[in-house]
């Protein structure tokens, strides 16, 4: 087993792939002028005009900063639904919360190509079949990454890969060359492709290739979070998640910037989606919209981890006045 790095060939037992994400090539004419989000945060100045290019974390995140620093700020997204791995209904929330703060958020507007004009920058689009212009002086590429993989020349050591990484088995060891791992966001592992995950997994990895394949790169509910303000976050079933619709149970939704934990801070949006199974009362879902939901999550992940019981996580007592004081009330 070897590797060629540069002019050095490295030997070994195994080789373990974690090169983990690229911006996705964005295949538009004047794509160079756009920056990426690394290049972003290097900026030794703000421009008074940012759009971005996608609907995803890197863009609403980024469009929090850039509006609160008095740009004008404008989001550009292929189609209906920016954020996909969250709550449609909080979403929406979070969108008509950017708009009142004067972002403007433009849906199912394809992105065609950028031009220099006049020192400016010009993004062309469609929408509906119509062409629309938008000028910017910096527009910031963040319409997704991609698995930094396709320069490894895997196909040379029959490894088998996929959009989504390395094509690997339960102990996250390839299923084509048994000398190779990958772990990460480089891995096609069916776990969501965050930084804490990447830590995860690089344990599993490490503990099988010292013992064997003894440990599963089973996640678990894994909690996300789009740090946008009001933060939203997610963790275990969506609503309309295809696995949950063989099961039985009830939605628990309501818009909270009325509660006391949203007035105080004023607040202008905020809410929760939390589900239940019927017939165990066991958590399968829960998404937050609002302050301290980076943190009030991590009680719902817990929850649906260790299977405790909606009634059970509702009869337990916390610090007052905090908003995980709350969560008894969105059950």
């Amino acid at each position: 087993n070897r590797l060629q790095v540069g002019n050095d060939l490295l030997e070994a037992k195994y080789f373990v792939v974690a090169t983990g994400l690229k911006p996705v090539p964005l295949d538009i004419p004047g794509a160079a002028l756009a920056i990426t989000s690394d290049m972003f945060l290097e900026l030794d100045s703000l421009p008074r005009r940012v759009l971005f290019i996608g609907g995803g974390y890197i863009s609403f995140e980024f469009a929090h900063v850039t509006a609160a620093a008095g740009a004008e700020t404008t989001i550009v997204h292929r189609d209906s639904r920016p954020l996909a791995g969250f709550d449609a209904d909080l979403v929406n929330m979070l969108v008509d919360d950017m708009k009142d703060a004067a972002m403007r958020i433009e849906l199912n507007t394809q992105a065609q190509a950028i031009d220099r004009i006049d020192g400016s920058l010009r993004l062309r689009a469609l929408e509906k079949g119509q062409t629309r212009t938008f000028d910017a002086d910096l527009i910031v590429h963040g319409a997704g990454r991609v698995p930094e993989i396709d320069e490894l020349s895997l196909e040379s050591a029959g490894v088998v890969f996929e959009k989504r990484g390395v094509t690997v088995n339960e102990y996250l060891q390839s299923t084509s060359n048994p000398s190779v791992y990958a772990a990460g966001d480089a891995a096609a592992s069916g776990n969501p492709p965050l930084t804490p995950v990447a830590g995860f997994e690089g344990e599993v990895v490490a503990e099988n290739l010292l013992h064997g394949n003894i440990r599963p790169a089973d996640a678990g509910a894994v909690p996300t979070v789009a740090f946008s303000v009001p933060p939203i976050a997610s963790v275990g079933l969506l609503e309309n998640d295809e696995r949950a619709r063989g099961l039985s149970f009830r939605t628990h939704f309501e818009q909270t910037q009325d509660w006391y934990a949203s007035r105080r801070i004023g607040e202008r949006r905020s809410g929760f989606k939390v589900l239940i199974e019927k017939e165990t009362e066991r958590v399968l879902g829960a998404h937050l919209l609002g302050h301290n939901a980076e943190e009030i999550i991590n009680m719902f992940a817990l929850a649906i981890r260790s299977g405790i019981r909606a009634p059970d996580l509702k009869e337990a007592i916390f610090a007052y006045p905090t908003h995980a004081s709350n969560i008894k009330y969105m059950l």
